[in-house]
């Protein structure tokens, strides 16, 4: 991590300044960047500073010798979590080797895609602590009034809690994995650090529990609700920014996989009458509308001058570059209805040469489709969740059919009935399918892998990493519903227990910091 540390310290810098976004790690005060020491000293370069911590969530740096013109591939939220959560499960194919390691499970502690997760996801965290240290300290100085610096402090919380809780998803085994979560997470960072006083007390700061990582997560979470001064509405509507309605969202997915059903339920009713769903289910994808529609609530805003590039855009990769189509597994999946909406070829599906790709980012030209971080369709499938698992059939029911209704051909014949389900287990396991369909290619399927391990429902608990289908093309006569072809999956499961369940730690924070131990087994 001492190396990671030393260029956030050298560079000082704030991205999205400008176009030129690339950090320099020996200048302390590059060209066209402002230096830590001043950007704090007026009104506007402290919200150009928090425009630079947004602009790092959505871009990132992946390299020092990165030739993309916008400094990085997306890591961590603008498009890398989207492409990897969906390449570590089994309802995509990966065709090619941009993300050949991560679909096979073959990365090692040196894996690109595994390390600048870890790396960027550090560097917007220690942006996100300066951020938080700046903004109180302008108010001591009387540069912004105490409202202000709590709104900037709010959204730096809420970045900083879901960032942590993005590493420690892949990085850290789920949180009932022992007793009390008191396994290996990972280091929670809450200090900014731009002093060399600070690297040597923080470079050696070793892995939080699980169990402590969770509670500084919705410590951070909650704070971030109570700060912020817009819920996403007032003012105008709010989707490319932390917002109290993300942080209330967010929440929900924590407590999702915590287990913790209650809080699922008591957070998600705060966004009652708040949020609603598009009645297309498309609605949130339509470019035009993906940052102004009543269902999306937070996303990281991309422009033809501001994207992670040819190399990692969300409409490159999924589309344009046509490296990750959709799996047979879940394509001919029976629960999936042949007439559904969300299998519309032309607006939710892009075909190609007969193999099946997602529609929903489609700006292959400018590369501007916002990354979808959580949308109030989540919240409402979260809730419907904890509700089914708290035996509350009737009110999953009615929230399940909410998302799933509005893409039946005909719900007045298609919709779920109390009829459908006779235990809990059965209702819950329909609702882990629709996030299946509902969040294909939004990056939410490892999480649910993930949490879903050693699940007191064993109906529906998932042993590992699922088996999945060659990495490579896949026959055409996969994609045509009601054949008789035969889905295989050469590429095997990983177990649960085995140790590439888990991403290793990265060599470069190893070999720094010997009191962040790896994962066992690598």
């Amino acid at each position: 991590m001492k190396n990671i540390i030393k260029s956030i310290l050298l560079s000082l810098v704030v991205l999205g300044m400008s176009s030129c976004t690339e950090e320099k790690l020996l200048d302390l005060k590059p060209i066209n960047n402002i230096s830590d020491a001043d950007a704090f000293t007026t009104p506007a370069y402290i919200a150009a500073y928090m425009n630079g911590v947004y602009n790092a969530a959505g871009i990132g740096q992946y390299n020092a010798a990165s030739t993309s013109p916008n400094g990085g591939r997306g890591y961590i939220w603008g498009a890398a979590f989207v492409e990897q959560g969906e390449a570590r499960g089994e309802d995509v194919v990966n065709m090619a080797t941009f993300y050949q390691l991560t679909y096979t499970a073959t990365y090692d502690p040196t894996t690109a895609n595994n390390v600048y997760y870890w790396v960027d996801g550090y560097r917007l965290i220690n942006r996100c602590n300066l951020m938080i240290e700046g903004a109180t300290g302008a108010v001591a100085k009387g540069v912004i009034t105490q409202a202000v610096a709590d709104d900037y402090i709010g959204q730096a919380k809420f970045l900083r809690a879901i960032t942590h809780f993005e590493i420690l998803t892949n990085f850290a085994r789920p949180y009932n994995f022992t007793a009390g979560a008191t396994h290996p997470g990972i280091p929670y960072r809450e200090v900014g650090i731009n002093t060399v006083a600070e690297i040597n007390s923080e470079l050696l700061k070793p892995r939080n529990t699980v169990a402590e990582c969770y509670t500084k997560v919705l410590a951070d979470l909650t704070d971030a609700e109570k700060l912020i001064s817009s819920n996403g509405f007032t003012g105008g509507r709010v989707v490319a920014k932390a917002t109290k309605s993300a942080a209330i969202a967010f929440k929900t997915r924590v407590y999702l996989q915590k287990r913790d059903w209650a809080n699922v339920i008591a957070e998600g009713i705060k966004l009652n009458g708040l949020y609603t769903l598009t009645t297309d289910p498309y609605g949130p994808f339509v470019l035009a509308n993906n940052l102004t529609n009543s269902e999306s609530i937070f996303s990281i805003q991309h422009s033809s001058t501001s994207n992670p590039g040819v190399n990692a855009s969300l409409a490159s990769i999924l589309k344009n570059r046509a490296l990750v189509c959709i799996s047979p597994i879940l394509w001919r999946d029976p629960q999936w209805l042949a007439d559904d909406k969300r299998r519309e070829d032309g607006k939710f599906i892009y075909t190609a040469s007969g193999i099946k790709y997602t529609n929903k980012y489609t700006d292959v030209v400018n590369q501007s489709d916002a990354a979808p971080i959580i949308r109030y369709a989540e919240v409402v499938l979260n809730m419907a969740e904890a509700q089914a698992r708290l035996s509350n059939l009737p009110v999953a029911l009615t929230l399940l059919n909410s998302v799933r209704n509005r893409a039946l051909a005909n719900p007045a014949t298609q919709a779920y009935t109390a009829a459908s389900f006779t235990t809990d287990a059965t209702m819950v396991a329909a609702i882990l399918k629709e996030r299946r369909i509902e969040f294909l290619q939004e990056g939410r399927r490892w999480a649910d892998i993930h949490r879903l391990q050693g699940d007191p429902i064993a109906s529906v608990a998932i042993n590992g990493i699922p088996a999945k289908v060659a990495n490579a093309t896949p026959s055409t006569t996969a994609f045509v519903l009601g054949n008789s072809y035969v889905i295989t999956t050469p590429v095997a499961a990983v177990p649960g227990s085995d140790y590439k369940f888990l991403w290793p730690i990265p060599q470069t924070e190893l070999s720094t910091n010997p009191n962040v131990a790896q994962n066992t087994g690598w």
